[in-house]
C-alpha cells in the first residue's frame, strides 16, 4: 500500500509539473482552458483521479482557476512561475540586506560561503523527523489551537535550565517564546524605543541588526569591536555623547568576528550602562557552538538591565522558527501584551518540535559531533584562505565564522559581485559595518566553504577585483 502512495504522489507531481511547464513556456497563457480531466488522463495514460488531485492542488496554489460546469483555466498570476529562473541581482548595493537576499534567493543552487547557517546535512535531520512524527500524533489542541502568550511551559522550563548552565538565573515566568531571535529583537524594539531614539551596535555586527533598527527608524551609532569585546574607551565616549537607549550585541561567539567578550570588558560595559541607564540586548544565538562557556552580560547583571535572547535555528533547524526573550519580571507583562497585539497566541508547532528535539538524548551527541566537525573545518578553511592571502582577524575558539582581511588593494564588494556571477554568495565586510570601514574584510562560514570551487572562484574574483582597482 505504501508503494501505491509513493507512485500516486509522484504521478500527481508529474501532472502538476507538466501544467506548470506549459504555463511557463506560454503554450498555456492566462485565461486559456486546460485539457479536460479525461483528455489529460488519456494522453498521459494515468487515472482521472490523479489528474483531479493535481488540478485541485494547482487551484490551491493559485496557478489555475476552477469554473464549475466549464472546466479549469490558467489564472492571471501565471507569470511568477518564470521568476524562479531569474538570476542574481549584481547591481544591488552592499547594504544590510545584501547577504540575506543573495543567500536566500540562491535557494539550494550555488555555493554560499557568505550565508549564516549550517548546511542541512550538518543538522539533526533524524531527530527533527522523529519530532515531526510525534507532533503528528499529538492531541487536537496542540495541532489546532492557539498557544499561550508566554509560550509552551515545558520549553520555557528547559530554556531556564539551559540558561542556568551559563550562569544566568531566570525563572520560566521570565521567559517569553518568540518565532525567532530576530522577532525577539523586533518585539523589544517596539517595547523599548520610539522612532528617533538612539541605539548602539558593534562595528562590525550582524547586518540584520542594522536592517531591523532602520525599520524602527532608530538612530544607529556604533563602537569598534576588539578581540575582547567593544573598545571600552570608545564605548564610554559614545554612550556619554549620544545617550543611546539600547545596546545590541553578541557576548559569546560574536557575529561576524567570532570574538569572545572578556570578563574585564563585561564589567566595564555594565558599569557604564548603569551610569547612563543603558539597556542591553544580548543575542546568544550561537550558545550551543561553544566548547567552554564564555562570559555573559546577563550572568553578571542578573537580568536587571540586560535582556537575554536566543533561538534554535543555527544548530537545530532554520525551518523550526522558535526563539525566546528572558527579561526582568517587571517587563514581562508589557512584553506579553505587546506579543498578543502583534502576533496573538504563540505558535505551538515549532515550540513543541524544538522541545522534542532538545529533550532527545541524541541532540547532545549531535552538538558534540558538530563542535568537533566545526573545529576541524575551521582549521582547514583557515589554512586554505591563508594560501590565497586572505588572513583571519583572529582564530576563533569555536563557532562557524572567520572574519578575514583580503590582500591589500582588493575591495570585498568587487570580489562579492564577481563571485556572484559564478553562483557563489560571499559576505563583504561593509554589509556588517555601520562606519563602512570594513572594505577589505569578508566573513566566511566555514561549514559552507569546504567545496574546492569556492577557492577557485575566490582566486579569480580577487584577480578581477585587483584589475579593477
Amino acid at each position: 500500500m505504501a508503494d501505491n502512495v509513493v507512485v500516486g504522489t509522484t504521478r500527481v507531481a508529474m501532472v502538476m509539473n507538466t501544467i506548470r511547464q506549459r504555463i511557463a513556456g506560454r503554450s498555456l497563457t492566462a485565461g486559456a482552458k486546460l485539457p479536460s480531466v479525461r483528455a489529460l488522463a488519456g494522453s498521459l495514460k494515468i487515472s482521472t483521479s490523479t489528474v483531479v488531485e493535481a488540478y485541485e492542488r494547482l487551484v490551491a496554489e493559485g496557478a489555475i482557476l476552477s469554473r464549475p460546469g466549464s472546466g479549469f483555466y490558467v489564472a492571471n498570476q501565471a507569470a511568477p512561475f518564470a521568476l524562479s529562473e531569474v538570476g542574481p541581482r549584481l547591481d544591488r548595493e552592499i547594504d544590510p540586506f545584501w547577504v540575506s537576499r543573495q543567500s536566500l534567493e540562491a535557494g539550494d543552487i550555488g555555493l554560499k560561503p557568505g550565508c549564516g547557517w549550517l548546511p542541512p546535512a550538518w543538522l539533526p535531520e533524524d531527530g527533527v523527523r522523529r519530532a515531526v512524527r510525534a507532533l503528528a500524533r499529538a492531541d487536537g489542541p496542540v495541532l489546532l489551537a492557539y498557544g499561550s502568550p508566554l509560550g509552551l511551559p515545558p520549553l520555557r522550563q528547559l530554556i531556564a535550565r539551559r540558561m542556568a548552565d551559563k550562569g544566568i538565573g531566570a525563572s520560566p515566568d521570565q521567559i517569553i517564546l518568540t518565532e525567532s531571535g530576530i522577532q525577539a529583537i523586533d518585539l523589544l524594539c517596539r517595547f523599548l524605543i520610539e522612532p528617533g531614539d538612539t541605539v548602539m551596535v558593534d562595528d562590525p555586527c550582524y547586518f540584520n541588526f542594522h536592517a531591523l533598527l532602520r525599520a524602527h527608524r532608530a538612530k544607529i551609532v556604533s563602537v569598534p569591536y576588539t578581540p575582547s569585546g567593544p573598545d571600552i574607551d570608545v564605548f564610554a565616549r559614545v554612550v556619554a555623547e549620544h545617550r543611546p537607549k539600547l545596546y545590541v550585541t553578541n557576548s559569546a561567539l560574536h557575529n561576524p568576528t567570532g570574538a569572545i567578550l572578556s570578563p574585564v570588558t563585561a564589567h566595564r560595559v555594565l558599569k557604564i550602562a548603569e551610569q547612563f541607564d543603558l539597556t542591553i540586548i544580548e543575542d546568544d544565538i550561537f550558545t550551543d557552538f561553544e566548547h567552554v562557556t564564555a562570559p555573559r552580560l546577563a550572568a553578571f547583571d542578573g537580568l536587571e538591565r540586560v535582556i537575554h535572547i536566543g533561538s534554535f535555528s543555527k544548530t537545530l533547524s532554520a525551518s523550526a522558527r522558535c526563539g525566546f526573550i528572558a527579561a526582568k519580571p517587571d517587563w514581562i507583562g508589557g512584553l506579553t501584551d505587546l506579543k498578543i497585539a502583534t502576533s496573538f497566541g504563540g505558535g505551538r508547532h515549532a515550540a513543541q518540535l524544538v522541545l522534542s528535539v532538545l529533550s532527545d538524548g541524541s541532540y547532545r551527541k549531535h552538538i558534540d559531533t558538530l563542535r568537533s566537525r566545526l573545529s576541524k573545518t575551521m582549521f582547514d578553511v583557515s589554512g586554505k584562505l591563508k594560501n590565497l592571502g586572505i588572513v583571519p582577524w583572529i582564530e576563533p575558539q569555536a563557532g562557524m565564522f572567520l572574519w578575514c582581511r583580503l590582500p591589500d588593494g582588493i575591495d570585498a564588494a568587487d570580489v562579492a559581485r564577481a563571485a556572484l556571477e559564478r553562483d557563489v554568495v560571499l559576505a563583504p565586510g561593509n554589509a556588517f559595518s555601520l562606519s563602512q570601514t570594513a572594505t577589505d574584510f569578508m566573513r566566511f562560514n566555514v561549514s559552507q566553504t569546504e567545496d574546492p570551487r569556492v577557492y577557485e572562484v575566490l582566486r579569480e574574483a580577487m584577480k578581477a577585483a585587483r584589475g579593477k582597482a
